[in-house]
């Protein structure tokens, strides 16, 4: 005779349940799926972060060479007394006008007589 149990039935024990972690042929699988995830995200990424990197560089050369040049006014208007208008006894310009220039000009250059001058051809010197 055979005997039947109707019991509870036993289970074997479970390990510790461990968060299942994915495997690194599931990570390859993202190129194949989503090109943009593994090509076109590095790439943006990298050019906005190049560009802000960039900016940040440009604006503190910017600010440095700011600096030095207040700095160097400031010696330049104590070594030689600046005013509003210039140095204090420096240099005057002429009045001139338009005119005057323009006699000038037809005293130094006779539009009258002139000659005429070959000027050559680029390929002209090369040929003979």
């Amino acid at each position: 005779m055979t005997t039947i149990e109707t019991g509870p039935k036993t289970q074997k024990p479970s390990p510790p349940s461990t968060p299942k972690q994915p495997s690194s042929s599931s990570f390859k699988r993202w190129g194949r799926r989503h090109p943009f995830v593994r090509y076109g995200l590095p790439m943006i990424s990298l050019t906005v972060f190049g560009a802000l990197g960039l900016s940040q560089l440009l604006q503190g050369s910017k600010d440095i060479a700011k600096v030095k040049d207040d700095q160097e006014w400031e010696i330049i208007e104590t070594r030689k007394a600046l005013s509003r208008t210039g140095p204090v006894d420096a240099y005057k310009p002429k009045n001139t006008s338009i005119e005057d220039e323009l006699k000038a000009m037809q005293g130094k250059v006779d539009i009258n007589s002139y000659e005429y001058k070959k000027i050559p051809k680029l390929n002209e010197g090369k040929s003979s």
